[in-house]
């Protein structure tokens, strides 16, 4: 089961970074692998109840690779954290396969309560760079995060959501695809932005027709006259 963890894991690994050249570079190189790896081993003694032991692992790996895995978090299948330093998931996130993951993400709780407290991350997300999802909320399958994104409501499937706080854009999409840093070109502008853009926009029509207006009246009023 390892084996197979490590070979799907580097071949996501070598389809999805085009700066992976080799097997071998995967293995030895990147430090999310190596994250996942340790985190295999700190689970594996979280669920026997060897809690502190599982936590010193957890710790010896966020030493090493500067990513910081609570031994409770579930990890999926193919996950990939990409560059890694400064992703912190905490002990009830719940990480979907075939996701997507960049530098200083953060899966955190909003609550000092006990019980489930973090997010769930469904299969297929991509999340950007810097981008918070926090508390106990829901991003559905192939869901996109942009980068520095805040989310703190569930996001639908197939949804991408940029901003702080997060909302979601309109996208034409015609077939799936990769976004890096889950942020496509069109969500360059927050969404606050785009929205008064886009009222600026209107704004300008609307005193264009006033003037056009205004003009008719003037040559009418001279007409009369």
């Amino acid at each position: 089961m390892a084996f197979i963890f490590l070979r799907e894991t580097i071949r996501a690994y070598r389809e999805k970074d085009p700066a992976a050249h080799s097997d071998l570079e995967v293995l030895l190189c990147y430090p999310g692998l190596h994250a996942l790896m340790w985190h295999r081993l700190a689970q594996a003694l979280w669920r026997r109840r060897l809690r502190l032991l599982g936590r010193l692992v957890s710790y010896l790996s966020r030493w090493l690779t500067g990513i910081e895995i609570h031994p409770g978090a579930r990890v999926g299948r193919r996950v990939i954290i990409d560059h890694g330093m400064g992703v912190v998931i905490g002990e009830t996130a719940e990480i979907g396969d075939d996701v997507y993951m960049y530098h200083q993400v953060t899966l955190g709780g909003t609550t000092s309560e006990r019980g489930k407290r973090h997010p769930t991350i469904g299969n297929g997300v991509i999340i950007g760079a810097g981008a918070k999802v926090l508390g106990a909320i829901t991003i559905g399958d192939n869901a996109r995060i942009g980068a520095n994104a805040v989310v703190v409501q569930p996001v639908a499937a197939g949804t991408t959501v940029v901003g702080i706080p997060a909302r979601p854009i309109e996208r034409q999409r015609h077939a799936p695809c990769f976004d890096p840093y889950g942020t496509p070109a069109e969500a360059a502008l927050d969404p606050l932005l785009r929205d008064v853009e886009s009222l600026r926009a209107e704004l300008t029509e609307v005193e264009a027709r006033l003037a056009r207006l205004a003009s008719g009246v003037k040559m009418r009023e001279s007409a009369g006259d």
